[in-house]
């Protein structure tokens, strides 16, 4: 039998949390990780305020959860460059990352100069690596780094071996290269998988939203998640992203939505088992 991947609870999932009751969440619903943002964001629905960066105390107090639990930092937000990203900026964040003992730091890229993107990637990278972090870049439709190739050609122009990439099913559906993307999934570089669902299609003017706010639990829409999941390598950690808004609005306690969208995964993993043993058998 395959083994099962390790999960990680996905702050996205359940925005209302600290990063410290979300360590509480996880264990509570079977997940080993957690993939934080290290303080507030405002353009995320009911997030509470805090500021793990600037606040040594509150710190503390979620080092502390992490250690009741058995739960660790998997993959740490927000780090997004642009044109006018200055790289030394991050130190503190990065910091604060190495304090909770996060192995990497998700990064968006929206500079649409390439020299400049690249150059600037790599001096992110030897910055993370000071503090003993890689950097996961997130291909994102939106984005300058759009699809999963690209992501890793935009690794291949840094030339720096603590570049990876954040997978997310729901990026490289709505990029339009599915085909294309399978097969890459198998890179080494590839740190970390992030999974959801949805409608095999999405208006372009929405994709924004159903990233941010709104997606489908797993094996409720129309990805091929155990295809996605069986293409990753053995011990690359999974990621449950899956953002509800509307059961938020309806009141669904966090631990509710996050034990909907774990086991949702689980049944999705037991999926990918039978494919494997099918495989096998031929």
């Amino acid at each position: 039998m395959t083994a099962k991947p390790r999960l990680s609870l996905d702050h996205i999932t359940v925005t209302d949390t600290t990063p410290a009751q979300l360590a509480q969440l996880a264990a509570a619903t079977g997940c080993s990780g957690i993939c934080p943002f290290l303080h507030s964001m405002a353009v995320l629905p009911a997030m509470p305020e805090y500021d793990l960066v600037r606040d040594a105390a509150a710190r503390r107090a979620t080092r502390a959860v992490l250690a009741d639990t058995g739960v660790t930092v998997d993959l740490i937000y927000p780090f997004t460059m642009a044109g006018r990203t200055v790289v030394a900026d991050f130190a503190p964040a990065l910091e604060a990352g190495a304090d909770l003992g996060a192995p990497l730091a998700n990064v968006l890229c929206y500079d649409r100069d390439p020299a400049r993107r690249t150059e600037k990637l790599a001096e992110l990278a030897d910055l993370a690596a000071s503090f003993g972090i890689g950097l996961a870049i997130e291909f994102y439709p939106p984005a300058q780094v759009r699809t999963l190739a690209d992501a890793l050609a935009e690794i291949d122009r840094a030339g720096r071996a603590n570049i990876g990439v954040t997978a997310d099913l729901l990026h490289i559906v709505r990029g339009g290269e599915w085909d294309q993307s399978l097969p890459l999934l198998s890179d080494p570089r590839v740190r970390i998988g992030q999974i959801a669902d949805g409608p095999a299609e999405m208006p372009a003017d929405q994709i924004e939203w159903e990233a941010g706010i709104q997606r489908l639990v797993p094996g409720k829409g129309a990805f091929d998640i155990a295809a996605f999941l069986a293409a990753l390598n053995p011990g690359v950690p999974v990621s449950v992203e899956v953002p509800q808004q509307s059961a938020l609005e309806a009141g669904v306690p966090s631990l509710e939505r996050a034990r909907a969208a774990v086991d949702a995964t689980l049944a999705c993993l037991g999926d990918r088992e039978s494919i494997s043993a099918s495989d096998r058998a031929r």
